[in-house]
């Protein structure tokens, strides 16, 4: 019987050292519908929708985000997950339709911004200059 109680104590030890475990070890992947990850951006990446993307961004992204989108906003160390970072490839290579539904929705310690901003052209704008962070 000595055996099954070292295992279940290893296995409970093992569970507080998990606890312990640095932001985003065991982050699940951000699965979008692909009706959402289809959708096309009705707006042209112009100036004036990327101005008006930039302005939403600084009040409501930057603080976790960062002016840059490199994930290192003054909120960000207070996140159990990470923010990500718009400048890698790996992001700008997702279409704007699943940029659009993260943000829209949200997960975890991203927040829902359908009422946040109402209008989805804003949101669509938000991705416009989303993709100026590269």
């Amino acid at each position: 019987m000595k055996h099954p109680l070292k295992a279940m104590i290893a296995g409970i030890f093992a569970l507080v050292m998990l606890s312990f475990a640095t932001k985003n070890t065991f982050q699940q992947p951000w699965t979008v519908p692909d009706a959402a990850k289809n959708k096309v951006n009705p707006l042209k990446g112009d100036a004036a929708s990327i101005a008006t993307g930039k302005t939403l961004y600084n009040q409501h992204c930057k603080s976790c985000h960062g002016v840059k989108g490199k994930g290192d906003g003054t909120k960000a160390a207070q996140l159990d997950t990470e923010c990500g970072d718009f400048t890698k490839a790996s992001f700008q290579a997702q279409t704007d339709g699943a940029l659009f539904y993260k943000t829209f929705e949200g997960r975890k310690d991203m927040p829902s911004y359908k009422k946040k901003i109402a209008d989805a052209n804003d949101i669509w704008a938000v991705v416009n200059y989303m993709r100026t962070l590269k």
